[in-house]
């Protein structure tokens, strides 16, 4: 049994079982790849993956449980790696973060500009994407820990950890009678076109549920995974949005205004996410208490290793 094919049981699995694009994700042959998990079934005695015609269509029963054992491994071999780097450079290497367009644009940049002064020597890098796909980077190795909010599939090889709350706000024209109602409700929300986050965002369905639990359907004209973008289409008079109220800049969002709807509409949770098991190099946890100073070196640790 080698490493390599517990490797390829991972990429295959993490390409919705596509040998080909596994195969070029590990820089290999498909027939390789092939050849390869069918020695390692046979070394096990049983079929890792359900195949129909020659194609793999998912993971048997026992399947399941190499494809979890394999994911540990491929942590573990990660954390080693993190250990060599960490006793031979110290504080140098490569620090991937994956996180979503809200935290890249409005929570992350003064954490980075000090991250990078402090550390000159770490090379910085950022993925965008939703909360789910983030976590899939994690999951996978290719990023050292996620910054979003929920997601609605579960990641049982990961460790979430809350950092704080997304309250959220009404935005509208600058002139919009929203704005002006003594008081605001959900009906009054729900008169209006509605701009808001795309559906991968945990954001849209926590809201769709407070409008749905308040019998009311709201019109969704537009939705988005940047909240700029929501924002121009508001400033366009094309609806009102719901976000995020820390996307609003009352200097930098020139001709809407703001109202807050955090009593009307359930927060999120902003989350950082990072492996179990995984070795945490002295920058990451300084990265992570920088964004939220409640998660210590300490607690972060507990949390990572705790079984």
């Amino acid at each position: 049994m080698k490493l390599q094919q517990l490797r390829y049981v991972v990429e295959i699995v993490r390409q919705n079982n596509h040998l080909s694009a596994a195969a070029d994700a590990l820089n290999t042959s498909q027939p390789g790849v092939s050849r390869q998990i069918q020695l390692l079934e046979q070394e096990l005695g049983f079929e890792i993956f359900l195949r129909t015609r020659n194609r793999i269509i998912g993971l048997t029963e026992p399947g399941n449980v190499v494809f979890s054992i394999a994911q540990r491994i491929a942590t573990d071999v990660a954390a080693l790696k993190s250990l060599k780097e960490d006793m031979h450079s110290g504080n140098h290497g490569v620090f991937t973060i994956a996180t979503t367009h809200t935290q890249a644009r409005y929570v992350l940049p003064k954490v980075v500009e000090k991250f990078v002064a402090r550390y000159p020597d770490v090379k910085l890098v950022l993925k965008q994407g939703d909360p789910e796909e983030i976590c899939a980077l994690v999951e996978a190795g290719d990023a050292d820990l996620s910054i979003g909010t929920e997601t609605t599939r579960d990641f049982p090889n990961l460790v979430k950890l809350d950092c704080f709350d997304l309250h959220r706000c009404i935005v509208a024209p600058a002139d919009h009678p929203i704005l002006a109602v003594p008081e605001l409700t959900l009906e009054e929300i729900a008169r209006y076109p509605i701009i808001t986050y795309d559906t991968r965002y945990s954001g849209r369905w926590k809201v769709m549920k407070a409008f749905s639990d308040a019998n009311l359907e709201p019109k969704i004209v537009m939705s988005g995974i940047d909240a700029d973008v929501c924002k121009t289409y508001v400033g366009m008079g094309l609806g009102i949005g719901i976000l995020a109220a820390m996307t609003y800049d009352p200097e930098r969002d020139v001709g809407i205004r703001a109202r807050d709807a955090s009593h009307l509409l359930p927060s999120s949770t902003i989350k950082i996410v990072l492996r179990r098991n995984t070795y945490l190099r002295s920058f990451l946890l300084d990265f992570v208490h920088s964004v939220a100073p409640n998660l210590t070196p300490l607690r972060v640790r507990r949390a990572v290793h705790e079984f």
